[in-house]
């Protein structure tokens, strides 16, 4: 992982056709794979949320990624509600799904 203060926290909503088509575990897959932490989860009101800290190039590839999804979801945009450096990772470096909201 880069140095602490390459860090970067992202807070992002995907909008779209983006729930029961594999959303919330291909970003899990994705996000491990880049090595970054943080959570996802489904939202009643279709959307899905993502928490992410990581250094920033990975941290914009899983945004990048987002944008795009597995291959059932259509997504029709993606507000970042949060972006910040941040000091610290405090997602423990791991990627998780969340209880729906």
């Amino acid at each position: 992982m880069g140095k602490q203060k390459d860090l970067v926290f992202v807070h992002a909503f995907v909008l779209g056709q983006v729930q029961g088509v594999g959303f919330r575990f291909a970003t899990i897959f994705q996000a491990r794979k880049l090595g970054v932490s943080g959570w996802v989860r489904n939202r009643r009101d279709g959307t899905v949320e993502v928490k992410v800290i990581g250094p920033s190039p990975k941290v914009e590839k899983l945004v990048s990624w987002l944008k795009e999804g597995p291959p059932l979801a259509r997504v029709d945009q993606v507000i970042i509600k949060e972006k910040k450096t941040v000091a610290k990772n405090t997602f423990e470096n791991r990627f998780e799904k969340r209880p729906t909201l």
